[in-house]
């Protein structure tokens, strides 16, 4: 439970587990989340081609906004000035906002890190920008988030051991200054960091649990390392955390992917593919991926996935979804972004279910089986 100025602003329980697989309640906004859960990525404040009434019937609970775009562009004094986030994009629910760091992190080439924060230039009008972990707290405090990420410095794979550690020390001293200077309503989650590195990761955990947090997030993974890697690597440390907070995976990822870290106790998840792919003719399916630009598809009358209940398949074919992407129609994006991301929650609502019943892994066994 974490409470500000004498009020609950964040509970979290944990209801059933089978292994390390964990099923919860979040509670945020007066909103119940059951995770695990997946949380759509609204960058801009947007969702791209999808209204919140959309996303709200599709299932969304959480949506994820970035603090460093949205501080650029159109700047988060103007955010404030009208009300908040929430406001602005007429989204009710809880929004966690990342603080940055991962944008900065693919900006690296152009990027100049110090032990007080980061120089870069502006990816709008090349105008130069200075990030610090007060800066990011204020940011995050102006747009009202309900879970604000602390900046983080994180690293490329491969790196070395070396490098990966002087990262990872940046990073929990900045995690430590970022506590101390949030005056927000909302709760902050700590970030590990360390690569692939065990002794890294848990170095890291260490140093954030001492300074203490509402929540924990796994950072700097999928950025080059293998699948297997990335999962070897959460089941070594996802374990190791505080079992009474929740455990969020940053920035991750196929349906695969999801299962893999509820297999090893991750709570929460974001990742931009279920949209972006959306908008690429790219379809996740219970039969595997749907690509619907192939000829194949052009004169197919049953839906993108016969066993799916969402709009878009209850009432198009995969020919007229064929049909608006090649003509290049905003419709597509949006039937197949609703399909996507309605794939997705459905998907934590089976993983939940199933680590409820005690069997997620006969779930997750036959879910991959019926992909490959």
């Amino acid at each position: 439970m974490a409470t500000r100025c004498g009020l609950t602003v964040m509970n979290f329980e944990v209801v059933a587990t089978d292994n390390n697989a964990r099923a919860g309640v979040l509670t945020l906004r007066n909103t119940e989340v059951p995770t695990p859960v997946f949380m759509p990525c609204g960058t801009y404040g947007t969702v791209k081609s999808l209204t919140p009434s959309q996303l709200h019937e599709i299932g969304t609970t959480v949506l994820l906004a970035n603090a460093l775009h949205l501080a650029i562009r159109p700047g988060h004094e103007l955010i404030e000035q009208l009300g908040g986030l929430h406001q602005f994009m007429q989204w009710p629910g809880p929004i966690l906002t990342d603080s940055g760091g991962y944008q900065v992190f693919s900006l690296q080439e152009k990027t100049k890190i110090d032990d007080e924060g980061v120089s870069f230039q502006s990816p709008i009008d090349g105008s130069p920008i200075r990030l610090t972990p007060e800066s990011s707290m204020d940011v995050q405090r102006a747009l009202g988030s309900d879970i604000v990420m602390v900046l983080d410095q994180c690293t490329r794979y491969p790196v070395s051991h070396a490098n990966a550690r002087t990262a990872m020390i940046r990073s929990m001293e900045w995690a430590r200054i970022c506590r101390d200077a949030y005056r927000g309503a909302g709760v902050l989650f700590g970030i590990t960091q360390g690569s692939i590195y065990e002794d890294l990761r848990q170095e890291s955990l260490e140093a954030l649990t001492s300074i203490g947090f509402d929540g924990y997030a796994i950072g700097g993974l999928s950025v080059g390392e293998s699948p297997d890697l990335m999962y070897d690597t959460l089941n070594r440390i996802v374990p190791a955390m505080p079992r009474e907070k929740p455990r969020y995976l940053m920035g991750v990822g196929t349906p695969k992917d999801l299962l893999m870290s509820v297999h090893a106790g991750v709570d929460m998840f974001d990742c931009v593919l279920p949209t972006r792919n959306a908008r690429n003719g790219y379809v996740f399916t219970s039969r595997g991926i749907v690509k619907i630009r192939n000829a194949a598809y052009k004169r197919q009358l049953e839906a993108l996935d016969p066993s799916c209940r969402c709009y878009t398949c209850e009432n198009f074919s995969r020919a007229y979804l064929h049909h608006l992407d090649k003509c290049g129609e905003m419709l597509a994006s949006t039937l197949m972004s609703i399909h996507n991301l309605y794939y997705y929650h459905n998907l934590m609502r089976e993983i939940r279910d199933s680590i409820e019943r005690g069997c997620f892994l006969e779930y997750r066994d036959r879910i991959v089986q019926n992909w490959e």
